[in-house]
């Protein structure tokens, strides 16, 4: 089941740096379930809308790149590592790193849970960052 269930991560990379979006969507089974933990309101059903959203990265980040960093299998779940990069069509760098948490059912994401995230190119120390979440006077 393991290299089943690693085989998926493979497909998907291959198919997101090849910007085949036929292939893409097939890695996601039709009743696919994305949940975005840190942003809710963007979970979504259904890999029609993984369609759509690819659609729009491709279109919008031409050269986009997708490299698994690290990954790990235990039964039907998958935990990945990812970074995404590119040059947006403003010229703007693109890049992306974080986990998606997989459940894969017949070599196929039934469920996927998403912490993905721009990178902060901002000068924020770790200092700034902890008062920036927690508030001042910390």
């Amino acid at each position: 089941m393991t290299s089943d269930v690693l085989n998926l991560l493979d497909r998907i990379e291959r198919a997101t740096n090849a910007h085949d979006l036929d292939a893409l969507v097939d890695c996601f089974d039709p009743d696919y379930r994305n949940e975005t933990p840190l942003h809710p309101a963007r979970g979504f059903t259904g890999r029609e809308q993984v369609r759509d959203n690819w659609r729009q990265i491709f279109a919008g980040v031409p050269d986009v790149r997708a490299r698994v960093v690290d990954r790990a299998a235990a039964g039907d779940t998958l935990w990945s590592e990812w970074e995404m990069s590119g040059t947006r069509r403003d010229q703007a760098p693109f890049l992306m790193r974080g986990v998606i948490v997989f459940r894969v059912k017949r070599q196929r994401a039934i469920t996927a849970r998403f912490f993905l995230e721009p990178v902060d190119g901002g000068p924020s120390d770790v200092t700034a960052a902890v008062h920036a979440v927690v508030g001042p006077g910390s």
